[in-house]
């Protein structure tokens, strides 16, 4: 990441957007060994009666006595897990366990997840908190820093995450995300540290929003988490890069990328698997160093 970009988190720092907490004791999944580390191995698990299917990369130098963070990146609708690994990136990273979910086929044939009109009657929020319970119990997870990132769809169930699973998710970063009102009603159980990205020129989910699909403008919705959160009413925004605008709600830990031309992409200033043509920006160095400032007390309880 560039000096611009770490300036610029320095700064959100002093805006009280560092949730600290200092962690004790030795998770139960520590001094275990695990296989394949240093690669991408596929895994299932059974939650809620069915058998489902992710991804997860364990550092190359993986040491059992050291609790590693924990980034879960889902994927859009019709993508796999596989895809969205290439697209993200986590796994380039060499402290984190990085994880992929697999959706299961929705209602028009596609993967999807929770929280959009298309999903299947699967519950996938239970997924993942059993998907978290069985990383922890296999491999040394600090629990107080796990994360969620996501893509469209995989972002709008970031989101749904932020409002359900704010107990154990410390961070939570949607990318083009796909906010339907399926995703029902949102009472997080505490303030949430939430860093977004979205494009201007992006037509699968305008900016601007989709009255008739139920989807509110991403300003709207950021407001909403600013509501939550008890932030000051009005974000502060800079440029630190041409065609980025960057948003923060002073002592609140919510941050937005306003990525200008960009479409339904995640930014990257390399060309991807979602599109050829670089942004101005790229959005995984960022979340990482976002993810990273946030951690979770022990009980579940933010840090102030």
């Amino acid at each position: 990441m560039s000096g611009r970009f770490a300036v610029l988190i320095a700064v959100l720092a002093l805006f009280g957007l560092v949730l600290a907490a200092p962690a004790s004791g030795q998770p139960r999944g520590c001094g275990q060994a695990v296989s394949g580390a240093g690669t991408t191995t596929v895994e299932q698990l059974t939650s809620g009666g069915i058998e489902r299917e992710y991804r997860v990369h364990v550092p190359a130098h993986y040491d059992p006595g050291r609790q590693y963070p924990v980034v879960l990146s889902y994927h859009g609708h019709g993508r796999t897990a596989e895809y969205q690994e290439e697209l993200s990136g986590f796994s380039a990273s060499s402290g984190i366990i990085a994880v992929y979910p697999q959706g299961v086929t929705g209602t028009d044939g596609k993967s999807a997840w929770t929280g959009a009109p298309y999903s299947a009657p699967v519950d996938d929020v239970a997924f993942t908190g059993d998907l978290i319970s069985s990383l922890e119990q296999r491999m040394c997870v600090d629990p107080a820093r796990i994360y969620a990132a996501g893509k469209s769809n995989g972002g709008g169930f970031v989101g749904v995450l932020a409002c359900r699973m704010a107990d154990r998710i410390a961070a939570f970063a949607p990318v083009s995300g796909a906010f339907y009102p399926q995703g029902g009603e949102c009472p997080p159980a505490r303030r949430v540290a939430l860093i977004d990205f979205h494009g201007t020129a992006d037509t699968t989910i305008p900016y601007a929003g989709n009255p008739a699909k139920g989807l509110p403008s991403i300003p709207d919705w950021l407001s909403g988490w600013a509501v939550r959160d008890r932030c000051f009413p009005y974000p502060v925004s800079v440029s630190v890069v041409p065609d980025v605008v960057t948003q923060w709600w002073p002592g609140c830990p919510l941050v937005h990328f306003r990525v200008e031309g960009a479409g339904h992409v995640w930014p990257s200033t390399q060309p991807n698997n979602d599109s050829a043509t670089p942004a101005a920006i790229d959005a995984t160095p960022v979340i990482l160093k976002f993810f990273l400032a946030h951690r979770l007390f022990r009980s579940g309880a933010p840090a102030r």
